[in-house]
């Protein structure tokens, strides 16, 4: 039997960020996109048109769960809205499709657990679509680290934000508890990128919010400790200027990644120093990390492989963002574990 080639792709909904992950998957080696569904009549096909380079052969459906049943799809990439982004995944795995879910996964620990327990069942893979971590500047901020040039890593600090827009001010309808608010769009990457630096295991968060009348946070600011001395500093906002950068601190000198949602076209810098007097600014080659992403969830699905986000990963993460929501809310530590 010949070995299938590319995973056939469908997409959940028309949100915004099809703008760039459907000429990802266009554009991908091992990927087709072969469906798009959207729950408002005719912009699937809208989107298609717009994003989808002259695309043929592509069904547009005026539903989701049409993407679900049309057995031409191997896989779904699900970016509706946060709080809606568990069920669909679940009733994806429900129909044998392997899925991409869109940042954050779910709202809860308890709802991952249930999606990892249905992928095990239904034998599919799914990972949670941090796009940001298939850029190469983050494998060379690691290599970095692990030649103990700036020393034993001491503390991170991840900043992102950008002024709230018209075209995103939905973010700002619903609750945190619903998934609106500053946290679940952009703070997720803060404490997903830390994680990335410090992989252990938190053991307390502690976090300070500004909230406008619908209960969506506006800014977060806070404090993820890692324990021995080692602290987490994230900080985002949608009342600053555009922000995505994190800094590591060592015992020897210090690593910068000054923007980390990059455009295909950008040049990624890293900037680093030590005590001893070093001075380093590294330009690497510009790449799309949504492609890249696309491409090797693709490849983990065709040559049956794990992904490189794993639910355990998403669980880690969504436990700190609850815990420091209930911080902010509360007004105090809250201890993990």
């Amino acid at each position: 039997m010949e070995t299938q080639q590319k995973l056939r792709w469908g997409i959940l909904g028309a949100a915004r960020i099809n703008e760039r992950l459907m000429p990802a998957i266009v554009e991908a080696d091992n990927a087709q996109l072969v469906a798009v569904g959207s729950r408002r009549v005719g912009a699937a096909a809208e989107t298609l048109a717009k994003y989808g380079a002259n695309q043929q052969n592509v069904a547009c459906y005026d539903s989701l769960e049409a993407v679900l049943t049309d057995p031409n799809v191997d896989a779904v990439y699900v970016p509706v809205a946060n709080h809606e982004h568990a069920e669909w995944a679940l009733r994806a795995i429900e129909h044998g499709k392997h899925v991409l879910c869109e940042k954050p996964m779910a709202l809860t620990v308890a709802d991952i657990e249930q999606i990892e327990q249905a992928a095990q069942q239904h034998q599919v893979k799914v990972m949670e679509g941090f796009m940001y971590r298939f850029h190469p500047q983050h494998a060379r901020v690691l290599e970095l680290i692990g030649s103990g040039v700036i020393g034993e890593v001491r503390s991170v600090r991840a900043s992102y934000s950008f002024m709230m827009r018209p075209a995103r001010i939905y973010r700002l309808a619903e609750s945190v508890a619903h998934g609106g608010g500053a946290m679940w769009d952009i703070g997720c990457y803060a404490i997903h990128s830390a994680r990335l630096i410090f992989p252990q295991p938190a053991l307390a968060v502690t976090a300070i919010s500004k909230y406008v009348p619908s209960g969506a946070d506006v800014a977060t600011s806070g404090i993820i400790d890692f324990g021995d001395g080692k602290y987490a500093h994230f900080d985002f906002s949608f009342e600053r200027a555009r922000r995505c950068e994190y800094e590591i601190i060592g015992t020897q000198g210090g690593i910068k990644c000054h923007v980390v949602w990059q455009l295909p076209g950008d040049v990624p810098v890293i900037s680093l120093w030590t005590e001893a007097g070093q001075q380093c600014e590294e330009r690497l080659p510009a790449a799309n990390h949504f492609r890249l992403e696309i491409e090797q969830f693709s490849a983990n699905v065709l040559n049956d492989t794990a992904p490189l986000l794993s639910l355990d990963d998403a669980k880690a993460n969504c436990q700190i963002i609850v815990a420091a929501l209930q911080s902010a809310a509360e007004g105090r530590l809250v201890k993990l574990g």
